[in-house]
């Protein structure tokens, strides 16, 4: 299976004029996956934690939105097989795994795969970031590398520039939003890795295009995981919404 990194949006994603088609049609285009494995912005907790492994209620981790994005269903089957899969890959000196199995999915996951898996028929199981150090996210994704050879599409989930006071709807977009945006495509078709996990020094303005880091954080996970096939990522999706860069890739 490929690997991507993907630009989730928030709820109102859903009612973009443009943004679910190109998820749509993106989806279209992949190998219908075995599973799913998602790695979200939206859970951080350490030590590395598993998702449920059943189809439990989603997470509406989002305030003053109205009141039918907080209506939205997503009752995809859990993936207790990938779990074990994972925990065998992960586990090891310096690394347990935990497990909540009653936390659902956060929008970061299901955001996103309501427009690219509307049927819900894919099963997803969801994994924490126990930290936000990029080198520690690479190795986890190259641990879990083995999964795509059994038909797992792991995911990073999050957001290329995010900084919510740069969000608009004139449809402007601030020179610091443009300026990584582009300073990140240009690293990825370099195959600039060193550059990439040293984003906070290197990319123009990181700390305004990411206050926190936590919403460019799962590309890592998903370069881990790309290995070799770094050499064939494309930005599948690209452009801006509401302001903030909504670049999508693809390895492999």
């Amino acid at each position: 299976m490929p690997v991507v990194y993907l630009s989730h949006g928030a709820p109102p994603l859903a009612d973009d004029a443009v943004w679910p088609g190109q998820l749509a049609a993106w989806s279209a285009e992949l190998p219908k996956p075995e599973a799913v494995l998602m790695i979200s912005a939206h859970w951080e907790d350490a030590p590395l934690t598993i998702g449920a492994t059943t189809t439990v209620p989603l997470i509406y981790d989002f305030w003053g939105f109205p009141q039918h994005y907080y209506g939205v269903t997503y009752a995809a089957p859990g993936a207790p097989e990938l779990a074990e899969d994972v925990r065998g890959l992960l586990r090891g000196p310096g690394m347990s795994v935990h497990d909540a199995p009653d936390r659902g999915l956060d929008h970061g996951a299901y955001v996103p795969l309501v427009e690219m898996y509307p049927n819900a028929d894919v099963p997803v199981l969801q994994m924490s970031m126990p930290t936000l150090d990029p080198t520690g996210l690479l190795e986890i994704g190259r641990k879990l590398a083995p999964l795509r050879d059994q038909g797992v599409l792991i995911v990073g989930s999050g957001f290329f520039t995010h900084n919510l006071r740069a969000m608009n709807d004139d449809g402007s977009v601030h020179p610091v939003m443009a300026e990584f945006d582009e300073w990140g495509h240009r690293a990825l078709d370099a195959g600039d890795v060193d550059a990439l996990l040293d984003f906070e020094h290197k990319a123009p303005a990181a700390q305004l295009a990411h206050p926190r880091t936590e919403h460019f954080a799962p590309l890592f996970v998903s370069l881990g995981a790309a290995g070799t096939d770094l050499a064939t990522q494309r930005s599948v999706i690209d452009g801006f919404w509401l302001g903030l860069a909504k670049r999508s890739i693809q390895f492999g």
